[in-house]
């Protein structure tokens, strides 16, 4: 069973049709849309602040969300998938993104709509990365435009990501 606990009597909510990881942990202050799904090992942990996720967005293996105490809440948007062991903290995810495995977004930054954050890539605090582009480094930099293969990507993704979520809800 997945660890999902209250935090200073805040419940995490999570919507219809989600899979959650039977290892996942999901605590405190967190808003979960639907259709989602919390891979194995994931941790999303809204104790010092609120944590919000939209719908058909999948947060993968090892992926850890949090939040800085009294500073900076965590938005994810629609239709997000956030690689696997991935740091999502205090920043603004919007819509069709894919955070490539082991990159690191942090405090205040934002990502706009249809952006890929490359593999391993660090977006530093306060870095507003620009809607339809690629982003990758240390720190992370505009690299060039996300191509119309890509794009149809970010849209296909999540779908995807139902899918094999039902796998383990359909046994």
């Amino acid at each position: 069973m997945p660890l999902i606990l209250p935090v200073k009597d805040k419940f995490p909510v999570i919507g219809s049709g989600c899979f959650i990881a039977d290892n996942a942990t999901i605590v405190g202050d967190v808003t979960i849309g639907s259709q989602c799904s919390v891979w194995f090992n994931a941790v999303i942990r809204g104790d010092v602040n609120s944590i919000i996720i939209g719908d058909q967005t999948n947060i993968q293996d090892g992926v850890v969300v949090h939040c800085t105490y009294q500073k900076a809440a965590t938005v994810i948007g629609h239709h997000v998938s956030v690689g696997h062991n991935a740091i999502i903290h205090g920043c603004t995810l919007h819509n069709y993104i894919l955070v490539g495995m082991g990159a690191i977004v942090m405090d205040h930054a934002v990502v706009e709509d249809f952006c890929i954050i490359a593999a391993g890539a660090v977006v530093l605090e306060k870095t507003i990365c620009e809607s339809g582009f690629i982003y990758a480094g240390t720190p992370a930099k505009k690299v060039k435009a996300v191509s119309a293969e890509q794009l149809q990507m970010l849209k296909q993704l999540p779908l995807n990501y139902n899918l094999y979520s039902s796998w383990f809800t359909d046994l």
